[in-house]
C-alpha cells in the first residue's frame, strides 16, 4: 500500500487504563483514504477505545498514531449525553462547534436534510425520538464535514427506512469512515475491510474484504489453527511417551532423548495462540413475578388489557411517538398498572439506571434475594466479573449496561416487562439467548423493536401499531 494513499496509520500502539486492564498491544494497522471500514470485537475489546485514540481524548501508552497531515476527526457518538438532552436541535449543534454565526442555521437545516431528519430548530433534543436522536448525532458529526467520519452504533433506534437511508448515504460517501456495529447486512453493503479485536491477545487483526467474507476468513483461520495445535499436540505426546522409554537406558539413548526434548520445546513455540471466539452468554430465565388477573390496563391510544402471558409490540416509524408511549404507561397517564407489580424496564437511554451506582448497588437495589453470593453469580452470568462490580454504571460501555438491565431482570423478577429496543447495543451473538429468555417469561410483555429478525423469534405478538403521533 502506497504511503500517500494511507490516511489513518497505528504503529504498535499500546494503551491501558490501569494495570489490570490491557486494552490494546501493539496495535499496528493502516486505513485507506476514502475507505469504509469495520471494527468488531466482544463488548471491552476496545472499539471505542480506538475512537478515543483517534480524537485525541486518550494518549497511548507507547506507539505511535499517524493521521494524514491536517485531517480532521468527527464521531457520531451511540447517545445524546445526559447533560444535552435539555438543549434545544440548535443548541445541541452550537455546543460542537467552535465559530457558530447566526446565518450558519441554514446550513444546519441542510446538513439534517442530508441525513433525512426534519424537525423545528427550537425543539427539545429529549422530545426526539430514539431515530431522530441517531440522525442528529450523525448529521452533528458531518457539519464539520470532517476527513474522517466515526460511527458508533449508527443503526441503533433507526427503522427499516432509516436503515436503509443510511446505507445509501456511506454507499455514495466520499470520504474515509470507520464504523462500529452489531448489524451484518447493514456492514456488509458498504464495508471495505474490517479491524478485528480480540479481547483476550488485546491485537488487532485487519482483513480486506466485505464483512460476510472476512467472517469467513475468521472462522477458516480458527480451524486451521486448531488443525495445526491438534498435530502438533498429538506429536508432542508421542514424543514424550518416546522420550520416558529412551531416557537413562545409555549415553547415547540420553543423548537421543535430549534431542527429542529440543524438537519438543520448538513444535511448542511453533503452537499457534488461538484467538479465541468471543463468549457469548450463557441461557438464562427471568422469573415473573407470581399474580393472577390483570396487570395493566392501557386506555391511550386504545384500550387494551394485558394478563399473564400476553405480548403487545408496539409498531410505527420513527418519530411516531412509541418510546414516548411506553413512557406514558409507566407514568399513569396512558395505563394503569397494578400497584403490586414490579415492572422490569429497558429503555433506549438506559434512564432506568443511576449511573452513579456502582454494578452491585444497582443489583442489589432491585434484588429480592440480597445474598452477596447470587448477586455475583447474576452479573458473571452477564459477562460482568467480580472485579467490575464496584465500577460505576456511567463507566461501563454501552453493552455492558445493556447486559447489566438483564441481569437486574433476573434478580427483579418482575411481573410485567416493558422494553425499549431491547437488543440496541447488545453484540449480535447474545440476542438469541435474550430471545429465548423473553419467550420463556411467563408475565406479560409490551415491547418496541426495529430488530426484524429479532422480534420475528419472539412468539404470540399482538400488535398495536401507531399511525399518527397522539399528545397522549
Amino acid at each position: 500500500m502506497s504511503q500517500e494513499n494511507v490516511i489513518i496509520r497505528f504503529d504498535k500502539v499500546t494503551y491501558e487504563y490501569n494495570e489490570k486492564k490491557q486494552i490494546l498491544d501493539e496495535a499496528t494497522f493502516t486505513v485507506r483514504k476514502n475507505s469504509i471500514v469495520t471494527i468488531m470485537g466482544q463488548n471491552g475489546a476496545g472499539k471505542s477505545t480506538i475512537f478515543k485514540l483517534l480524537l485525541g481524548k486518550l494518549k497511548p501508552q507507547s506507539g505511535k498514531i499517524h493521521l494524514e497531515n491536517g485531517a480532521t476527526v468527527g464521531i457520531a457518538e451511540q447517545m445524546i449525553p445526559h447533560e444535552k438532552l435539555n438543549f434545544s436541535v440548535l443548541d445541541f449543534f452550537k455546543s460542537g462547534i467552535k465559530d457558530f454565526n447566526p446565518g450558519d442555521e441554514g446550513f444546519v437545516v441542510k446538513t439534517m436534510r442530508t441525513v433525512n431528519l426534519d424537525v423545528p430548530l427550537d425543539k427539545e433534543v429529549m422530545q426526539l425520538s430514539g431515530g431522530q436522536k441517531a440522525r442528529l448525532l450523525l448529521a452533528a458529526a458531518l457539519y464539520s464535514d470532517p476527513d474522517i467520519l466515526l460511527l458508533d452504533e449508527p443503526t441503533n433506534n433507526l427503522d427499516k427506512s432509516g436503515i436503509e437511508h443510511l446505507t445509501e448515504f456511506l454507499i455514495n460517501y466520499k470520504k474515509t469512515c470507520l464504523v462500529i456495529s452489531h448489524d451484518a447486512p447493514f456492514l456488509n453493503s458498504f464495508t471495505d475491510g474490517v479491524l478485528n479485536l480480540d479481547v483476550h491477545t488485546h491485537k488487532v487483526e485487519q482483513f480486506v474484504g466485505n464483512y460476510y467474507d472476512v467472517l469467513e476468513e475468521i472462522e477458516a483461520k480458527l480451524k486451521r489453527d486448531q488443525l495445526q495445535n491438534a498435530r502438533l499436540q498429538r506429536s508432542i505426546k508421542d514424543r514424550f511417551e518416546k522420550v520416558n522409554k529412551l531416557g537413562g537406558k545409555s549415553v547415547q539413548m540420553s543423548q537421543l532423548a535430549r534431542r527429542i526434548r529440543e524438537d519438543i520445546e520448538e513444535d511448542k513455540e511453533e503452537m499457534v495462540e488461538m484467538r479465541k471466539e468471543d463468549k457469548t452468554i450463557s441461557e438464562f430465565i427471568i422469573p415473573n413475578q407470581e399474580f393472577v388477573g390483570s396487570v395493566i390496563r392501557i386506555f391511550k391510544p386504545t384500550f387494551k388489557e394485558l394478563y399473564k402471558g400476553d405480548r403487545l409490540l408496539i409498531k410505527g416509524p420513527n418519530g411516531i411517538g412509541k418510546s414516548t408511549l411506553l413512557k406514558k404507561i409507566l407514568m399513569g397517564n396512558a395505563a394503569e398498572i397494578n400497584p403490586k407489580i414490579r415492572v422490569g424496564y429497558y429503555s433506549q437511554d438506559f434512564s432506568e439506571l443511576d449511573f452513579n451506582q456502582t454494578c452491585y448497588e444497582s443489583l442489589y437495589d432491585v434484588a429480592l434475594d440480597k445474598e452477596t453470593s447470587r448477586i455475583y453469580a447474576a452479573a458473571s452470568k452477564f459477562l460482568l466479573p467480580g472485579n467490575m462490580m464496584q465500577n460505576k454504571i456511567g463507566s461501563l460501555s454501552e453493552g455492558q449496561k445493556g447486559l447489566l438491565c438483564y441481569a437486574r431482570f433476573m434478580l427483579q423478577s418482575p411481573g410485567i416487562l416493558i422494553l425499549d429496543e431491547p437488543t440496541n447495543h447488545i453484540n449480535f451473538r447474545h440476542i438469541p439467548v435474550i430471545a429465548k429468555a423473553i419467550n420463556s417469561y411467563k408475565g406479560p410483555i409490551i415491547m418496541v423493536s426495529h430488530l426484524e429478525e429479532f422480534v420475528d423469534s419472539i412468539e404470540d405478538l399482538s400488535e398495536l401499531e401507531l399511525t399518527s403521533w397522539l399528545e397522549y
